[in-house]
C-alpha cells in the first residue's frame, strides 16, 4: 500500500541531521512532529527547552490551521472541498497566494509545473498498487481532466473549467508552510532557527555561532553536496525519491503533458529566500533539461540552482 508519505517530496538529508550539534554550553530547543502527514523538525538556537513549550504550541496550532487549507488527506480542507465540488467560494488568502506563485512557476517552466495533475497522480498510484501500469487510454482520459489553463481564480472563487479536475499542491505547499512557521518564529523574536518540514529554512546561526549546513544526497543516501544556509531556504527533489510501484519504475513526479514519471534529472536542489519558491522550482526542474532548469531558476533573481545531477 502507498503510504501518505509518498506524496511528499524527496529530501535526502535534513539540515538538522547534517548540521553539527550545537555547543552544550549554549541553549537550544528541539521539536519533532508532523506537517502534512510527514516528519518535521525545528531547532531554536539560544532558547532554553523550558521556555520553548509556548512557542512549540503556537507552531502546532499554525500547522493545524494551514493543514485545514492544504492537506489532501484532511476531509473538509479547502483543497479537499475544491477538488470535491469543482469550486471553492471565498477561498483563503493563503491558497490564492500559493496558486499565484504556482502560476508563475507554470509559466517559467514552460508548463512543467502544473498542480492540476492530481487525476494523473491518482491513476498512477492506483495502478502501482494493482501491479499493472496505466494504459494509454486511461492516461488519455485522465489528461482530459488536467490543465492549468482550465483553472479560474479570483478573491471570490476558485473553480475548474472542466469536470472532475483536481489540484495537488504537494510540490509547493510544504515550502509555503515552512515559510509561515519561520515568520511566526521571527515574530516572537527568534532569529537563529532551523526548520525542516520537507523543505528547509535556516535563519541566523547555530548556538555556537557557526552556519547551518544542509547535505544534499541521492536517493541511495550518498551525500553529493553541502550547502551553508543563512536566512535562506533549500528544497531538494528527486523523481525516484518516492516510488509508487514495487518494481521501482514509477516515480512520484509526473509530466503534465504525458502523465508519465519524470525522466529528466536524478536530483535537483534549489535555494531561495523563500521555501515555497525553492520547493516549486526544485519540483519543476526535475521535469526539465539542465538548460531548461537553469533558465527557470534564473527567472527568479534571488534563487540559485545548487545541484542538478
Amino acid at each position: 500500500m502507498i503510504s501518505s508519505l509518498t506524496r511528499r517530496r524527496f529530501l535526502a538529508i535534513s539540515a538538522s541531521a547534517a548540521a553539527a550539534p550545537a555547543l552544550a554550553s549554549q541553549p537550544a530547543a528541539y521539536w519533532r512532529g508532523l506537517a502534512l502527514g510527514a516528519g518535521a523538525s525545528m531547532q531554536l538556537a539560544g532558547l532554553a527547552t523550558d521556555r520553548a513549550a509556548p512557542v512549540f504550541s503556537a507552531v502546532e496550532a499554525e500547522l493545524r490551521r494551514l493543514e485545514a487549507i492544504f492537506s489532501l488527506h484532511r476531509r473538509g480542507s479547502a483543497i479537499d472541498r475544491l477538488n470535491r465540488d469543482g469550486r471553492l467560494d471565498h477561498p483563503p488568502a493563503e491558497l490564492l497566494e500559493v496558486l499565484t506563485l504556482a502560476g508563475r512557476l507554470h509559466d517559467v517552466s514552460g508548463g512543467a509545473f502544473d498542480p492540476t495533475i492530481q487525476p494523473l497522480w491518482e491513476l498512477q498510484a492506483a495502478r502501482a498498487v494493482s501491479g499493472y501500469p496505466a494504459k494509454a487510454g486511461e492516461l488519455s482520459e485522465a489528461l482530459k481532466r488536467t490543465g492549468w489553463r482550465h483553472l479560474r481564480m479570483d478573491t471570490r472563487q476558485i473553480a475548474f473549467a472542466r469536470p472532475a479536475m483536481a489540484l495537488t499542491l504537494n510540490g509547493i505547499a510544504q515550502g509555503y508552510i515552512t515559510d509561515w512557521v519561520a515568520s511566526l518564529l521571527h515574530a516572537r523574536g527568534l532569529h537563529n532557527i532551523l526548520i525542516d518540514m520537507g523543505e528547509i529554512v535556516a535563519s541566523g546561526t547555530r548556538s555556537d555561532g557557526a552556519a547551518w549546513v544542509s547535505g544534499v544526497a541521492r536517493p541511495d543516501g550518498r551525500v553529493i553536496h553541502k550547502v551553508q544556509l543563512r536566512d535562506r531556504a533549500l528544497a531538494t527533489s528527486s523523481p525516484s525519491g518516492t516510488l509508487l510501484d514495487p518494481r521501482g519504475e514509477v516515480g512520484h513526479i509526473l509530466h503534465p503533458e504525458t502523465g508519465l514519471p519524470a525522466m529528466g534529472q536524478g536530483v535537483v536542489s534549489v535555494s531561495a529566500p523563500r521555501a515555497a519558491l525553492a520547493d516549486g522550482l526544485s519540483t519543476a526542474c526535475c521535469l526539465l533539461s539542465a538548460e531548461g532548469a537553469a533558465t527557470a531558476v534564473t527567472a527568479f533573481p534571488d534563487a540559485r540552482l545548487e545541484v542538478i545531477a
